[in-house]
Parts: structure tokens; sequence; C-alpha cells
């Protein structure tokens, strides 16, 4: 994702907003209650990795850029972005894209059942600017170039068959994935200002190789039904792949995507919200919109964003304050853990572990405020199930 800067009131600290029977849906929404503990309670004094963690968590190191991971020759990318994790055995890897252009491409660390790291190694090389992407039901991982006419390329968490670029997927500024396999799509997120979202329809569930590329049409409202229709041009030549379809609803800023239950979960940057769709009954609502938050909003800069078990959202920031924000199904907002030191950074690629325990992320420039300064982190501890 492109950098951006976004200015906050006081530090929120561990401080939550409650909003009653739902989470900010725009007409719907109503005053925040008072602010109290999130689920995890406070967070507690930045440990010696120079982060914030609730009781009872604990954080570790797992790569930094240009150098090796841990016991192994691979060397750590630039700019770590968006990421996932996949079982291998009893163990799991760790994809993360890189945010570099050119160069770009996914690289992988594998864990053994204890957590231990037994290996690293290069998923995919020479595309642009890999910020976000998806998982796939069949453990492929989808890397997406977020660069005008970007392409989605699909690669192999285990690095052992080539990747492959999906050309039937769209060019345009991609973000974001998420596979829904109920319906059989895979969304699309498009950072642009006036972007769009997008799904992906396969002639076979399980190939992407060919298939029919939509877009959401709705009104201008924060709610209400959308439709779906066909993009004539995926390859956004010579009419721009958003401008296509009239009617097309406009989003400031596509950013992380997620699916569950019926549910696309999807952020847009420019004007921190928190978007849902229910797709059975194919409408969409606000589901967190800072700016109609009394006082200080507990997440700013919205990011990458995935889920947990337990149906809690944990939202990335990029700015604000270096946070992950929960976002819980009883509608509550607040920092789940923030990272201190780093203010020229962004918080990318938050996936956890298969058994729901370890949750992985990068801090896209460290320290340093450059892309070769990521650090990689795993935090472990009592995730709600």
């Amino acid at each position: 994702m492109e950098r951006r800067t976004f200015l906050r009131g006081a530090v929120i600290g561990t401080s939550v907003a409650t909003f009653g029977g739902t989470l900010m849906r725009g007409a719907a929404y109503a005053a925040p209650a008072q602010p109290g503990p999130g689920p995890y309670g406070a967070l507690a004094a930045a440990d010696g990795n120079g982060i914030q963690l609730p009781s009872g968590f604990t954080s570790r190191v797992i790569a930094r850029s240009g150098q090796q991971v841990t016991g192994t020759s691979y060397t750590w990318h630039n700019a770590p972005d968006g990421g996932a994790c996949y079982a291998d055995g009893t163990g799991w890897i760790y994809v993360s894209n890189s945010e570099i252009n050119p160069g770009g491409g996914v690289g992988a660390v594998k864990f053994n059942s204890s957590g231990t790291i037994t290996g690293a190694h290069r998923v995919l090389s020479n595309t642009r600017q890999n910020c976000a992407g998806g998982k796939t039901p069949w453990n492929t991982w989808l890397s997406c170039e977020e660069v005008s006419l970007g392409y989605v390329y699909e690669s192999d968490p285990w690095g052992v068959n080539a990747a492959t670029r999906r050309d039937a997927m769209g060019r345009f500024k991609h973000e974001a994935a998420a596979a829904d396999p109920v319906r059989k799509a895979i969304y699309l997120t498009e950072d642009e200002s006036n972007g769009c979202f997008y799904r992906f329809v396969p002639t076979t569930w399980g190939n992407l190789s060919a298939g029919t590329l939509q877009v959401l049409k709705a009104g201008t409202a924060t709610s209400g039904s959308f439709t779906w229709a066909n993009v004539p041009d995926p390859d956004g030549s010579p009419t721009v792949t958003r401008d296509q379809v009239s009617g097309a609803k406009r989003f400031n800023g596509g950013e992380g995507c997620h699916y569950a239950n019926d549910t696309a979960w999807f952020t847009t940057k420019g004007d921190n919200r928190v978007w849902k769709l229910n797709l059975a009954s194919s409408t969409y609502e606000l589901a967190y919109d800072d700016s109609l938050v009394s006082g200080s909003a507990p997440l700013t800069g919205v990011d990458n964003i995935t889920g947990a078990a337990s149906g809690d959202l944990f939202v990335a920031e990029d700015g604000g304050n270096m946070e992950i924000c929960v976002l819980t199904p009883s509608d509550v907002v607040a920092p789940f853990l923030r990272i201190s030191g780093q203010s020229g950074s962004e918080i990318t690629g938050p996936a956890f572990s298969p058994n729901g325990q370890r949750l992985y992320f990068s801090s896209q420039r460290g320290t340093t405020g450059s892309s070769s300064g990521g650090i990689t982190y795993e935090v472990t501890g009592p995730f709600r199930s």
C-alpha cells in the first residue's frame, strides 16, 4: 500500500468504543457508550521488541529485511507486506509479499509444530510492488501488484511450483483478495482514491486461468443494496478497468479484504472505514467509520485486515499509533497491540497460524523508516477461540 499520513487526536491508550447493536453502521449510528477495556484488556509497557501487548502475550522477531532468517541461509526481503499462513504437516508456513518496485515478489518462512523456524525460501520473483493478496481454499497465495495495470500472481507457498500470472483477474492497482467458497468467487480491492470493488468468478472453481471479472454497482450512500456487472475489458486498455461500467460504486483507497460466514469485510484507507458486504442478502453497510466516533478514534489509517476463529477482526494501521486493533462480534473496537518507536512505518500482513494461537505481521519500514528496515514479528498468547 502507498504510505499516507493521518492526523489523530489524543493517544487512545487502552480505550475502546462500544456501539450498541451495530458497530458504526452509517445511518443507524448512535453515540458510542463510555470507553472501556477491550476483550484482551490493557496494553502493557513495550517489551524488548518495542511492542505493547495485553497480559499473557509475548512477541519475537522472526525476520529482518536484508538479513538471513534465523537458522537459514535465506535473506528476508525488503518492505514486507501482505501475508498468510498455510498448514504444513504438523507445522505451518507464513508467506509475505515484498512491496518494492522493481523486484517485488514473495518470501516464506517454515515452522515446525513447536514454532521453531525450520526453513525459508522464495515463492515469487521479478514482479512489481507486491502489496496485499489473499489465500485460496486450494492453498495457493494470490500476490497482488499495487501498480497501474498491475496483475495478480497465483503462487505456491512451498515454492515448488512456478507462479502463474492470472490475466483474467484484471489489470488495475490491485490491493487485496479474499476467496468465497460458497459463491465460488474471489473478491478484489483497488487502491485508488476513486477505486472499485470487484469479484472474479472462475469458469471452474479452483482454476483461475479463465472466468468473468465483475464490479460492484450501488448508489452513493454508505448502506443499501448492490449488484454485480461484468467488466467488458479486464485488461484495462484503452479504458481503465474502474471506468468501464456506469454506476460502479467508488471507494476511497481499497485496502485489506477478508471473507467469513457469507460476509466480505474490506477497508478503505482514504476515509478510514471498514465496510461489510452481506453477500447472502446483497446489501452493504459501514462496520466502522472513525469520523463518527466522538473524541479520539481507536482505529486510524485502516489497512490490512484478517479474522480469527472467534469472529474477531484484526485491522492493521498504516500510520495512526502503529496499532493492530480488534473489532469484535459484540461491536467493540480496541487496540490489541502497539509498536513503539516506529512512526515512519506501517503494520502489514497480519495472519494467524493454523491453530489460531500465533499472529504474524510486519513493520514494513521498522525503526529506519526505509524499505530496507522491515521487521517481521510473531505474537503468541491466549487468543479467543
